[in-house]
């Protein structure tokens, strides 16, 4: 598996879907991401592109044809050419060919970089649209940290800590994994979510329009945390699954359909358009503690 060090931190990416597998502080000898127990959830921090979340009935329509893609596509099952490497990054990259076009009628080059500064990670993911149309495509992320951090703490002993006090919703998911059409009232004039099991009963918390940039993992029975910034991302999703002892901190440029969606790839919420040889190019950042 492809690696690379700094004197603070280490880390692994797998190249089946550059999936990052390990973030580990050489100087707490602590490793800070969720296992991968396939008992509970068999990854550990998926790359979603070129859609984030669920599909209406799995098809979107693009001028005139039907395709299909499962959640959240194709590129976390997909193998990835590493491109770059030197001592405090690497890049993974994928390009369009005949089975990605038969599900996205697109061509493209997605990379995904991983670089280390001191004790952060900052994962970039860059879109170049290489064919002659409009691209359009959503992108985001799905790393799953460990929670609890340390043996001596539980999962309710930890909180989730926003920047910015927030006064918002969360976006109820349906059992098909698409939006519902009305919020349900989560924060008010708050900054601190404590972390229970039941807040995941429902399914992922999906949030929009957050005045905050970052969200940090605390308790107040450790020091170890972790916070991550995620600044240029307009929508965050928060998840956990029955058993499973972590916290998905899930920044997103791009959404699941509403349950209302058109079907339509040019009318999709939260859909990204590239003009021909453009470049689209967003980071969010991991720091552990």
């Amino acid at each position: 598996m492809p690696s690379i060090s700094n004197n603070f931190i280490s880390i692994g990416v797998a190249t089946k879907g550059a999936e990052l597998q390990s973030i580990f502080h050489k100087q707490h000898q602590l490793e800070y991401m969720w296992s991968g127990d396939p008992v509970y959830w068999g990854k550990h921090s998926p790359v979603l592109f070129p859609i984030v979340g669920e599909l209406k009935n799995k098809t979107y329509q693009y001028n005139g044809k039907q395709y299909s893609l499962s959640r959240h596509g194709f590129a976390r099952e997909t193998e990835f050419d590493v491109t770059e490497q030197t001592e405090s990054s690497i890049t993974f990259s994928l390009k369009s060919n005949e089975e990605t076009l038969e599900k996205y009628p697109f061509q493209f080059l997605f990379s995904v970089k991983y670089t280390l500064i001191e004790n952060a990670l900052q994962v970039s993911f860059l879109i170049e649209n290489t064919g002659t149309d409009n691209m359009l495509f959503s992108v985001g992320a799905h790393p799953a940290f460990k929670v609890p951090l340390v043996e001596s703490t539980s999962f309710e002993d930890y909180q989730l800590v926003f920047n910015e006090k927030e006064t918002t919703g969360r976006w109820p998911v349906s059992p098909d994994g698409l939006i519902e059409t009305q919020s349900h009232p989560l924060l008010e004039d708050e900054n601190v979510l404590t972390l229970k099991k039941e807040l995941f009963s429902a399914d992922a918390i999906v949030l929009k329009d957050l005045k905050s940039t970052s969200i940090s993992i605390t308790s107040s029975k450790t020091s170890h945390g972790i916070k991550v910034n995620f600044e240029d991302f307009p929508f965050l999703g928060i998840w956990e699954t029955k058993g499973g002892d972590f916290v998905c901190i899930e920044p997103w440029c791009g959404i699941a359909d509403s349950v209302d969606a058109s079907g339509n790839l040019k009318e999709k919420e939260g859909i990204n358009t590239l003009a021909p040889l453009g470049k689209f190019e967003v980071s969010y950042l991991v720091e552990v503690f």
